[in-house]
């Protein structure tokens, strides 16, 4: 991912907020068949304030990407969509994606059975906790055979990364003026491209911006 020094992403309570936020990432291998890409949903270690991220695969995609043997990339993609140039005003301008991006990489560790138990029960806690009537990994219908049966066709893994580039491309090298009626047009009912999330995103963004140019007045 191309680094822009104005989309610089680096504060670690924000790109840990992301990735609780957006849990369903790639995670991508260089192999020797070539690459490898798949798709599963993650977990900040509770254990850890870094970025450290625990989840799992379905087997046999631990074989696949010889997971635990070699480097794994985790894509964390953010809320992102397209910026018309339209909402610059009456100015020479193109479209553009404005977007928010983790690229994780590490060689990963492999969890026990224990606990790789646990983080599937995280897992399920995680989203079934908005559900209406929520149905815990180890309550009925489900039984303890059941639900290591489940375990044993997956394999858990803890990374904690060496490498990380996060991007967070949010209209920063605009004025204030056409940030807000970005963000404006973003949260606008009738427009095709309206999405709150990002909206919200390029809030958090200029608002800590206007802040540290106050601070620096």
């Amino acid at each position: 991912m191309r680094q822009n020094p104005s989309f610089a992403f680096t504060d670690t309570a924000e790109l840990r907020r992301v990735i609780a936020e957006h849990p369903w990432v790639t995670l991508v291998s260089h192999t020797d068949d070539g690459l490898v890409a798949s798709h599963y949903a993650v977990l900040l270690d509770e254990d850890r304030d870094d970025l450290t991220i625990v989840g799992h695969v379905g087997r046999p995609d631990d074989m696949i990407h010889g997971l635990g043997e070699r480097e794994l990339l985790v894509v964390v993609q953010g809320p992102h969509g397209y910026i018309s140039p339209g909402w610059y005003g009456d100015v020479a301008s193109v479209p553009t994606w404005n977007f928010v991006s983790i690229h994780l990489a590490g060689v990963p560790e492999i969890l026990t059975p224990e606990e790789n138990l646990d983080v599937l029960e995280r897992l399920v806690e995680r989203f079934e906790s908005s559900m209406p009537t929520p149905r815990p990994m180890w309550e009925a219908p489900n039984d303890p055979d059941f639900v290591r049966k489940l375990e044993r066709g997956t394999v858990g893994f803890r990374l904690t990364p060496t490498r990380v580039v996060a991007k967070r491309k949010l209209s920063q090298n605009k004025s204030d003026e056409v940030v807000d009626t970005v963000i404006a047009e973003l949260e606008a009912g009738g427009s095709p491209y309206a999405d709150h999330r990002l909206a919200g995103e390029m809030r958090r963004a200029h608002d800590a911006l206007r802040s540290a140019r106050e601070g620096r007045a």
